[in-house]
C-alpha cells in the first residue's frame, strides 16, 4: 500500500511512478475524495464529542435529582446523527481503502519504465554451452532418461501437472536440500509454513484483491472473495508472518527460508516454451525473505540476488542478471532482478529466481513495523524476497545444458552428495 501522505504532498512524483508502469491514475478524483473522508471523519468526531457532552450533562442532572428536559431530545437527535455520519463515513472510508488497494508500489528510480522489452541485461555468467552434436530438449530427455512422467501426471490431475520419478524425483529432492543446506548455513532461519492461507496474507503480500483470481481457492467468504487458498508461493506466508507486530530494532534483519509447493491458476500449454515443467499448476520453491531496516533494504537486495547467483553457478549453468522495466514487475515491488538460465531447445533465458524489494509496501498492508532502538516512533519495515530456486525450470537447464551426445545428462558435483550418480543414464 502507498502512503497516502506521500500522495497527498507529492502527486507528480506518484503520477511519473504509476506511468512508468504504464497507469494513467486519476490522483486528483482520490485527493478530492481524500478531503471528503477526513472531513467526514472530523465532522463524526466532533458529532460524538457532542453526544458525549449531552450524555455526562443528563447523567449530572440525574444524581441531583434534576429531570432531564430538553436533552434527551437532543441526545436522541445527536444518536441518529451519528449513526447518519458513521455510515458516510464507512462509505468514504471503504472507497478511500479500495483506492489505495489497486494501486501497485512506485518503481525505484533507476528502474527502466515501460513493459518486458525494456528490461535491462546487467550481466551475464558462464559459458553458453555448445553441441557437436545435435542436442534434445528437456521433455525428450526428462523421459528418455524416465526422470519425468508428463503422460501419467496428467492422468492424476489434469494438464500442466507431472510426475518426476526415479532419479527425477532424486534430483528434484537433491536441489531442494542442496538449497536449504546453503541458505540454512548463511544463517536462514528454515520454515515451513502451511500450504492453506487466510484472505489477510493474500492482501498483505499484495496479491489481493486485484490478483484473487490467480489462486486456487479452497473456501469463499459471503462476498465472494478467497477466505481460504493455496499458496502461489511461500513469499505469500512470509510476508505475512509478523503482521500486526511492532519488532524491536536489534531483531532485524529478520531472514528466513522456506520450503514448499506453489500453486497457480496458471499452466503451460503445447507450444515449446511452456512444454515439460516450465509451467504448471504446481511447482517446488525454496523462498528467501527479509525484514530489514529502511536503510538496509538496498544492501539486503544484493544480498539475496548473490545468494541466488551463487547457487545457479555452483550448477555450472550459464545464466544472466536482468533488471526488469517497471511495467514487468510484481505491483507489490519497487525493484526486481530475474536471474535466468538458458535453455539450448528455446534459445533463450528462462528465470529462476526473482529478487525483488517491496520497500514498506507490504509493511504497509500487513502493519508490521519496528521500534527504533534509540527511542522515537515507530517505523515501517522493508521486505524482500528471492526464490532461492525454483526447480520446475532449473531441471530443464540442468538437463539440457548438461547433456551429451550418447543422451545422459551429468550430474553437478555438488549434488552428489545426496544421493545421485555422476551422470544420468537410461534405465
Amino acid at each position: 500500500m502507498l502512503d497516502v501522505t506521500l500522495i497527498r504532498q507529492h502527486p507528480e512524483r506518484v503520477r511519473a511512478g504509476l506511468r512508468k508502469r504504464g497507469l494513467d491514475v486519476d490522483l486528483d478524483a482520490f485527493l478530492a475524495l481524500d478531503e471528503r473522508l477526513r472531513a467526514a471523519r472530523t465532522a463524526l468526531e466532533r458529532l460524538r464529542g457532542e453526544r458525549r457532552r449531552v450524555s455526562a450533562e443528563i447523567a449530572a442532572r440525574r444524581r441531583t435529582g434534576e429531570a432531564p428536559g430538553e436533552l434527551l431530545a437532543r441526545a436522541t437527535e445527536l444518536a441518529d446523527r451519528v449513526t447518519g455520519a458513521t455510515a458516510a463515513h464507512g462509505r468514504l472510508d471503504a472507497e478511500h481503502r479500495a483506492f489505495l488497494d489497486g494501486l501497485p508500489n512506485l518503481p525505484d528510480p533507476d528502474v527502466p519504465a515501460g513493459g518486458k522489452e525494456h528490461n535491462e541485461v546487467i550481466r551475464a555468467e558462464g559459458v553458453r554451452p555448445e553441441f557437436a552434436f545435435p542436442p534434445r530438449d528437456h521433455v525428450r530427455l526428462g523421459q528418455e532418461l524416465a526422470l519425468v512422467d508428463h503422460r501419467r501426471g496428467a492422468a492424476l490431475a489434469g494438464s500442466g501437472n507431472w510426475i518426476y520419478r526415479g532419479e527425477g524425483a532424486a534430483l528434484e529432492w537433491a536441489l531442494l536440500n542442496h538449497f536449504l543446506d546453503s541458505h540454512r548455513r548463511a544463517g536462514y532461519t528454515f520454515v515451513l509454513p502451511p500450504h492453506l492461507l487466510t484472505w489477510q496474507a493474500g492482501y498483505t503480500a499484495g496479491q489481493f484483491p486485484k490478483f484473487a483470481d490467480d489462486v486456487f481457492v479452497t473456501e469463499r467468504a459471503a462476498d465472494g472473495r478467497p477466505e481460504r487458498f493455496l499458496l502461489p508461493t511461500a513469499e505469500t506466508a512470509l510476508a505475512a508472518m509478523h503482521q500486526g507486530e511492532t519488532l524491536d530494532e536489534p531483531e532485524l534483519p529478520l531472514k528466513y527460508v522456506a520450503y514448499t509447493p506453489c500453486y497457480r491458476q496458471e499452466a503451460g500449454g503445447y507450444r515449446t516454451a511452456e512444454r515439460g515443467t516450465l509451467r504448471g499448476h504446481q511447482f517446488n520453491k525454496v523462498e528467501l525473505f527479509q525484514l530489514t531496516r529502511p536503510d538496509d533494504s538496498d544492501a539486503a537486495q544484493l544480498e539475496l540476488l548473490a545468494r541466488a547467483e551463487e547457487l545457479v553457478a555452483g550448477l555450472g549453468l550459464h545464466h544472466r542478471v536482468t533488471r526488469l522495466a517497471a511495467g514487468d514487475t510484481s505491483a507489490a515491488q519497487a525493484k526486481t532482478y530475474d536471474v535466468e538460465v538458458w535453455l539450448p531447445s528455446l534459445g533463450t533465458y528462462a528465470e529462476v529466481s526473482s529478487v525483488s524489494n517491496a520497500r514498506d509496501y507490504q509493511a504497509r498492508r500487513g502493519g508490521i513495523r519496528y521500534r527504533p532502538a534509540g527511542g522515537g516512533k515507530t517505523a515501517y519495515v522493508h521486505t524482500l524476497n528471492a526464490s532461492g530456486l525454483a526447480t520446475s525450470r532449473l531441471v530443464p537447464a540442468l538437463l539440457e545444458q548438461h547433456q551429451r551426445p550418447d543422451g545422459s545428462v551429468a550430474v553437478p558435483e555438488v549434488l552428489r552428495r545426496w544421493g545421485l550418480p555422476e551422470v544420468l543414464r537410461r534405465p
